[in-house]
C-alpha cells in the first residue's frame, strides 16, 4: 500500500505560508517597512500604485545585505534576529521568524536591490512566484530598495477577494501610520499612483501624531508620563471634548511595537469615566517600555498581540496615570472643598506693600450731650412729631372695616366658552391614545388588540425613507447657514469623504471649500441642525470605514441608513402625545413599515385573545 502523507513542495509550503502573513497588499506594506526599521535607516520612501495591486516599494538608506544575505533572505525560516530559542524572550527587533519575504516571493513577481555601505557594487535580484529569474552586479546607493509587483497573480482565487481600491488603501495608511508613528526619528514619506501623500520629518513624539493627523490635533493632546519598576508609560490622550463616535485614533505600542489589547483599552476607558458621552471613544497614543522578558509577542502570526506576565498591575498603572494626566491639566473636573479663589493673591500685588490703616479721633464728640435730631432733607426746619392725640389715629377704623366687609363679592371676568364639535362619546371613539413605555416604546390600542413599537427603529425607518427619496427622486433641499462650519479630519477620512461628496451634496450638503486636512461647509440637509454635522458625519465615516459601495444607489443607500442611525430619536428620549402620535402616523405610512433600515422588526402586535390566554387557568 503506497504511503499517504507525503512532503509539500517548496512553492506550495511557501504559498500556504503566505495566506498568514500577506493576507492583503497592507500586510507587505507592514512585513517591508519594518525590515527597513530593523536595518536601521533614517530615511524610508513606500511607493504604491492601485492600492499595493500593481506596485509596492519601500526604500530605504540602511545597513543594507551583501551577496550572500540578499539570496538566503528569500529562505523560509532564515533570519538574523534570533539564534535560540531563548532570543524570543529578549527581542529588540520588529520581525524575527524569516517567513515573510518567502512568502511574499512566492506569490508576487519581487525585484531586490541592496548594497552595504563599505562595499563598491550591490546586488540585483528578480523573483517570480519562487522562481530565481536572474542574480547581477549593480551600482547602488547604499541602502535597500524592496519592489514587489503583481500581488497574487498566480493565486486569483486571493486576488479576487481584495476589496476595492479605496479601503485597501486605508489599510495601507493604517499601517504606515502606525510604524510612523512608533519610530518619530525616522523621516518616512509616502506615494500613492504618482503623487505624495505624507512626508514626516524627523520629529518628537508629539510633532509627529500632529504631523500625520493634522487639522486641530495639537490643541486636544494631553500628556502622559509615569515611570515605574514595571512599565515606563509616555504618550498622549485626547481631551474629553474631542471624542469621537468611532475608533480610528487609538494606538498602543510596547517596545515600538504597535499592539491591540482590549484589556488596556478598558483601562483607559475605565480612566475617562463620567467624562464621555454614550458611544464616544477618546483618541490616544501610548507608548509603553517593559522589559523584553516579561511580554511574549510570538502569540499571534500578525504579532499585534503580545501576553503580559503581570496584567493587572499594568492595568491599574495605565488607569491611575491617565487619570493623573487628565486632573493635572484640569480637564477631569475637581472639586476642592478647601480652596477659596477669593483668597487668592492677585499677581500685581505680589510685590507691594500692605498700607498702614489711619485712625481718625473726633476730639469735640462728647456721649452725654443730648442728641439733636436730623433735619429731614430739602428742609430748614424739623417739627417734631404730636404724639399726644394718638388715639386719634385709630378713630373710625372699625366703621370702615363694616363697611368693606358690606361690599358684595367682586366679579371677575371668564374666558367664552366654545362648544366642541364633537360630543366627548364621539371624541372616545375618534382619538386614539398612545402610552410610552420605559421611555422606549410606544403602546397604541387598535380593534384587534395593541401595539408595540420601538420609537428607535421606527423613526429609523422614517427618516432613511424621506433621506432615500429626497436623494433619488427629489434632490434634497438645503438650509443655508450664516456662518459656514470648519470641520477638520484626518487624511485618511478626507479621502473617504472626497469618494462620497457628490451622494453627500445630493443629501443636502453644500461644500464651499475641500483642503488637505478639513472642510468648509455652508449648506445642511433640512432635517440636520448645525450641532449634529460632525455627529453625522463621524457616523457615516465609521459606517464606511470597511467598505464603500463602488456604484452610486448603494453608496446613496448606505448614506441614508447611517444618517437614519444618527439622527433618530433614542431609547430613553421622553416624547410628548403629539410626537407619539406623528412616530405611529409616520411609520405606517412608509413603504417597508414592518422592519428599520438595518432588518429589525419595529413593532409587535398583541391581540386580545393571546392577552386573554395569560389570564385563563
Amino acid at each position: 500500500m503506497s504511503s499517504i502523507i507525503q512532503l509539500l513542495p517548496d512553492h506550495v509550503a511557501n504559498q500556504i505560508a503566505a495566506g498568514e502573513v500577506v493576507q492583503r497588499p497592507a500586510s507587505a506594506v507592514k512585513e517591508l517597512l519594518e525590515n527597513a526599521v530593523d536595518a536601521k535607516a533614517t530615511d524610508i520612501k513606500l511607493i504604491i500604485k492601485d492600492a499595493g495591486k500593481t506596485l509596492i516599494q519601500v526604500i530605504d538608506n540602511g545597513l543594507g545585505m551583501g551577496v550572500t544575505d540578499a539570496r538566503m533572505c528569500f529562505e523560509r525560516h532564515a533570519t538574523s534576529k534570533i539564534r535560540v530559542a531563548e532570543d524570543l524572550f529578549a527581542l529588540h527587533t520588529k520581525g524575527f521568524r524569516g517567513e515573510a519575504l518567502a512568502s511574499i516571493a512566492a506569490i508576487a513577481h519581487v525585484e531586490l536591490k541592496t548594497k552595504q555601505d563599505q562595499e563598491e557594487l550591490g546586488t540585483h535580484i528578480i523573483i517570480e512566484g519562487s522562481k530565481f529569474i536572474s542574480q547581477d552586479v549593480a551600482v547602488l546607493p547604499k541602502g535597500t530598495s524592496f519592489s514587489i509587483k503583481h500581488l497574487f497573480f498566480n493565486i486569483p482565487a486571493r486576488r479576487n477577494f481584495l476589496k476595492s481600491d479605496t479601503v485597501e488603501q486605508r489599510y495601507i495608511i493604517d499601517e504606515f501610520q502606525r510604524v510612523a508613528l512608533a519610530h518619530p526619528n525616522i523621516h518616512f514619506t509616502m506615494y500613492h499612483n504618482g503623487g505624495e501623500m505624507f512626508n514626516l520629518p524627523q520629529s518628537n513624539l508629539r510633532q509627529r501624531i500632529v504631523n500625520v493627523f493634522a487639522g486641530k490635533t495639537n490643541e486636544k493632546l494631553v500628556p502622559v508620563q509615569e515611570t515605574t519598576e514595571i512599565v515606563t508609560i509616555q504618550g498622549f490622550v485626547s481631551k474629553p471634548e474631542f471624542s469621537k463616535k468611532s475608533r480610528g485614533e487609538q494606538f498602543f505600542f510596547v517596545n515600538d511595537r504597535f499592539i491591540k489589547s482590549g484589556y488596556l483599552h478598558h483601562a483607559i476607558m475605565a480612566a475617562y469615566e463620567g467624562l464621555l458621552k454614550d458611544g464616544s471613544q477618546p483618541s490616544y497614543f501610548l507608548y509603553l517600555d517593559v522589559p523584553p522578558n516579561a511580554i511574549d509577542i510570538n502569540i499571534h502570526p500578525t504579532k499585534t498581540e503580545i501576553k503580559f506576565d503581570d496584567e493587572h498591575a499594568l492595568y491599574a498603572i495605565l488607569r491611575s496615570s491617565i487619570k493623573h494626566s487628565l486632573g493635572q491639566f484640569n480637564v477631569a473636573p475637581v472639586l476642592d472643598f478647601e480652596r477659596d479663589s477669593n483668597l487668592d493673591t492677585p499677581y500685581h500685588y505680589k510685590d507691594m506693600e500692605a498700607a498702614v490703616p489711619t485712625i481718625q479721633v473726633d476730639g469735640n464728640f462728647n456721649p452725654f450731650a443730648e442728641e439733636k435730631p436730623s433735619r429731614p432733607f430739602g428742609s430748614n426746619t424739623y417739627k417734631k412729631p404730636e404724639t399726644n392725640n394718638w388715639q386719634s389715629l385709630y378713630v373710625g377704623l372699625r366703621q370702615d372695616t363694616e363697611t368693606i366687609a358690606d361690599q358684595p363679592p367682586m366679579q371677575f371676568e371668564t374666558e367664552e366658552f366654545t362648544a366642541s364639535l364633537f360630543d366627548e362619546s364621539e371624541m372616545e371613539q375618534t382619538v386614539t391614545k398612545t402610552y410610552q413605555l420605559h421611555k422606549k416604546y410606544i403602546v397604541s390600542p387598535i380593534k384587534s388588540g395593541m401595539v408595540i413599537m420601538d420609537q428607535q427603529r421606527a423613526h429609523q425607518r422614517i427618516l432613511y425613507e424621506q433621506f432615500l427619496t429626497n436623494i433619488t427622486v427629489n434632490q434634497a433641499a438645503s438650509q443655508q447657514l450664516l456662518f459656514p462650519l470648519n470641520l477638520y479630519f484626518s487624511y485618511s477620512e478626507m479621502a473617504l469623504i472626497a469618494e462620497l461628496k457628490s451622494s453627500l451634496v445630493n443629501t443636502g450638503f453644500v461644500f464651499e471649500e475641500t483642503h488637505e486636512d478639513h472642510v468648509v461647509i455652508s449648506g445642511l440637509p433640512v432635517n440636520v441642525s448645525e450641532s449634529e454635522v460632525s455627529i453625522v458625519l463621524e457616523q457615516l465615516l465609521s459606517d464606511l470605514q470597511e467598505e464603500v459601495p463602488e456604484n452610486s444607489f448603494c453608496q446613496n443607500d448606505s448614506i441614508a441608513k447611517s444618517m437614519a442611525r444618527s439622527l433618530a430619536v433614542k431609547t430613553g428620549t421622553y416624547l410628548t402625545e403629539k410626537e407619539q402620535e406623528n412616530l405611529v402616523n409616520g411609520l405606517f405610512a412608509c413603504k417597508e413599515p414592518n422592519v428599520s433600515p438595518f432588518q429589525k422588526p419595529t413593532f409587535i402586535t398583541m391581540r386580545v385573545e393571546d392577552i386573554d390566554k395569560k389570564f385563563a387557568l
